[in-house]
């Protein structure tokens, strides 16, 4: 056997080893990487000098990376709703909409997780606060327990595919620059580039026909198994009165609003992802402050409304005072706009000071560093790691192969997300981000395909969604179990998501089979 080949092989058999050992992912990718550097330098088969080159990838594909700046803003954006009980009066309302139908708490599940994942994103927290939530109220009314812990799982990964969501962007990166190296291994050296809202844009649709999915599953259970899923007797329900619809309302409205806004600027290109992000950061803030009292409450109202005002001026006047004539008009709305914006930046200052008088904000801060700090850990051991990969000749050996197999690029698309799905098994989906993507996507990418490179990120997406239900170390089933009490079995939960793994996969077939379903919005907007 060729000793680049041996390398290659060797490299990724050590790998998987120590992540399944339970080793730092981020120490693992990097300290593979370097191990197997040294062993190339050592036998010849990699140039030291390639080595060279890892400062100038990490400070440009990394440190000045803009898109990955969103990472952290979306991290608070959505821990800040966490803490906010956001989720809390979502369940409640829908819960008391719903409760009355039978399956009508599984359906209330699974509308706030897309909601929740529409303005968070971040599984963990959505699957331990609909559990705690959710879970003793579905049990006291006599829902199976494996149909409830389903559920609950299966909606609190919703966040992996509905944008904004980590793992889009982080895919966004991947498989932009996987993108622009096929262009240019096949000549084209103007490579058309892939954004991120493109990328969003393409999730969008998959995400809420999943969602559809899920909700037809609980009406399917509710007609074939109605023991499974009972409705709230109608004399411990609500009215669905005046009152009622206000409170639902008041629930709806602010997590709504935040979502049209940041999602709402990506998609029509008013705003990057980034600074969508920071939007959303600055916007969760605000609704955790307001829902501490009511003068703070209208302290916000007030803010939100001059930065309303303050955009409408923009879009009537002319603010440039360096002209050489200046209107009276234009003067008075200038002063107008620096009023409006003290005024604003009065009731977020507000807000942050509210916040950290509950002991909100200084939590939020150190949950956005943690998470951050381990993803930018995990990308450098990544660069470092496809750094030496590619210099024994991997990403070769990778496209001989997928280019080798019969039937062109269907067979060697299936082939990837047959071992994607397997992997997910064993790692979750940020390994698999960063040790088979940057591996398979250029190959995949240079074959003659029709459909690009959004509709191949989507197909991960929704593959790489499964890794958070897949036993044995799915990471929405050690969420949930930490919070079951001892009476559910792990059993009954590992029963409870097979169903919606296999709705997943059926998910997963329809857009493969039907491309435009990814690929038609992105196309409309963009």
């Amino acid at each position: 056997m060729d000793m680049h080949i041996f390398l290659v092989l060797s490299m990724f058999v050590v790998l998987v080893g120590f992540l399944l050992s339970g080793f730092p992912v981020a120490f693992t990718l990097g300290g593979t990487g370097l191990l197997f550097g040294l062993i190339g330098i050592i036998t010849g088969t990699l140039d030291a000098t390639f080595l060279e080159i890892l400062p100038n990838r990490l400070f440009g594909n990394v440190i000045r990376n803009e898109l990955l700046f969103a990472i952290p803003l979306f991290v608070s954006m959505g821990v800040m709703l966490e803490k906010s009980n956001v989720a809390e009066d979502l369940l409640e309302n829908m819960g008391r909409l719903f409760g009355k139908l039978r399956g009508g708490l599984g359906i209330s599940v699974t509308i706030v997780g897309a909601l929740l994942a529409a303005s968070t994103g971040i599984v963990g927290a959505t699957v331990v606060t609909m559990a705690l939530l959710s879970l003793p109220t579905m049990l006291k009314r006599g829902y199976d327990p494996s149909l409830a812990t389903g559920s609950i799982a299966a909606a609190g990964t919703l966040g992996q595919i509905i944008p904004p969501s980590i793992v889009l962007i982080l895919l966004a990166d991947v498989i932009s620059s996987a993108w622009q190296q096929a262009q240019l291994n096949t000549g084209n050296f103007s490579p058309i580039p892939m954004s991120a809202g493109e990328l969003f844009a393409g999730a969008l649709v998959p995400g809420l026909i999943l969602v559809g999915f899920y909700i037809l599953y609980q009406i399917a259970i509710a007609v074939l198994r109605p023991g499974a899923s009972p409705a709230i007797p109608k004399s411990e329900t609500d009215v669905l009165d005046a009152a009622f619809y206000g409170r639902l309302f008041l629930a709806l409205a602010p997590p709504l609003v935040l979502i049209i806004a940041v999602l709402g600027s990506i998609l029509t290109g008013i705003a990057t992802p980034t600074e969508a992000a920071s939007v959303g950061a600055i916007g969760a803030i605000m609704l955790g402050a307001a829902r501490l009292d009511g003068w703070t409450r209208n302290i916000v109202i007030g803010a939100l409304l001059c930065l309303v005002v303050l955009l409408s001026l923009s879009n009537v006047a002319d603010l440039r005072m360096e002209r050489a004539v200046v209107p009276t008009s234009d003067r008075i709305a200038y002063y107008g706009a620096i009023a409006l914006t003290l005024a604003f930046l009065f009731g977020l200052a507000w807000a942050l000071f509210k916040t950290h008088r509950a002991n909100v904000l200084g939590e939020v801060l150190k949950s956005t560093v943690r998470i951050s700090t381990m993803i930018y850990a995990i990308l450098i051991g990544a660069a470092l790691f496809s750094l030496v990969f590619r210099g024994l000749g991997g990403d070769a050996a990778i496209e001989d192969l997928l280019h080798g197999l019969p039937g062109g690029q269907f067979t060697a698309i299936l082939l990837v997300m047959v071992l994607m799905f397997v992997l997910g098994f064993f790692l979750d989906f940020i390994e698999i981000t960063f040790v088979v993507v940057p591996v398979v996507a250029p190959a995949l990418l240079a074959m003659d395909g029709t459909y690009g490179p959004i509709w191949l990120g989507v197909l991960i997406a929704m593959n790489l969604q499964t890794s958070f239900l897949t036993p044995p170390f799915g990471f929405a089933l050690f969420y949930l179990r930490g919070v079951v009490p001892e009476s559910v079995p792990t059993t009954a939960i590992y029963r409870g998501v097979v169903p919606f793994v296999i709705i997943q996969l059926l998910a997963l077939l329809l857009i493969a089979l039907e491309p435009e379903l990814v690929t038609w919005l992105p196309n409309l907007l963009f």
